[in-house]
């Protein structure tokens, strides 16, 4: 009995071990997906933030090899005035079709009209962009990088994607979880079976000690 309960423990420890393995992996990839659906969804003049930071996919090169295509960058909001020469800025494509964000590097800061501009360059380009950024086109600060999560939140944003990345796992943890659920009832069962065939044992063999008491 105590060998059924140790393996019910054991099984127990493993799926809430495994739900939490899933969940870690799975809910940050999905809070950054929906966020990004969400983009595509609202005003694609605005990033969607999560307390200040935003997650962006990275489609090409050009910031290789601090930064690689398919990969996933954090950046944060911040003041333009605060933006100094050799940061790696986000920012709306001044040469593009208005709703494009590009990822470069500061090169020069200047004035004009009493306005901030910035001139950019992608470390793996050789020459700098085309046209100075406006202070209002800043989306954020570099931070960090997730490797290779761009082509996965991608991914997750195709039909294919949210089937494997997301209900396959989801529909299996249930089953788990129910398969787990009917094993546990099954080991208490027995357990209570187990018990009260002891019982009944006592009982009988309190009863023909009685008989025989009562005999002599």
């Amino acid at each position: 009995m105590s060998k059924t309960k140790e393996k019910s423990t054991t099984g127990h420890k493993a799926l809430s071990a495994l739900g939490i393995i899933l969940c870690i992996i799975l809910i940050p990839i999905l809070v950054i997906n929906v966020t990004l659906i969400v983009k595509s969804y609202t005003n694609t003049q605005e990033v969607p933030k999560i307390g200040g930071y935003a997650p962006l996919i990275v489609l090409t090169g050009s910031m290789e090899p601090e930064i690689m295509s398919g990969d996933l960058i954090i950046v944060k909001q911040i003041e333009p005035k605060d933006v100094k020469v050799k940061d790696v800025v986000a920012f709306f494509d001044p040469d593009g079709n208005g709703t494009s964000i590009v990822t470069h590097r500061i090169i020069d800061i200047y004035e004009e009209n009493g306005s901030l501009y910035f001139k950019t360059q992608g470390d793996a380009n050789d020459a700098e962009d085309r046209l100075p950024v406006p202070a209002d086109d800043i989306v954020g600060i570099y931070i960090t990088r997730i490797v290779g999560a761009g082509n996965v939140a991608m991914f997750m944003q195709t039909t294919a994607g949210l089937i494997i990345c997301v209900v396959v796992p989801l529909v299996l943890l249930i089953a788990w979880d129910i398969i787990r659920r009917k094993r546990y009832e099954k080991a208490n069962k027995q357990d209570t079976d187990a018990l009260l065939a002891e019982l009944e044992e006592l009982k009988a063999a309190k009863a023909q000690e009685q008989e025989k008491s009562d005999s002599e």
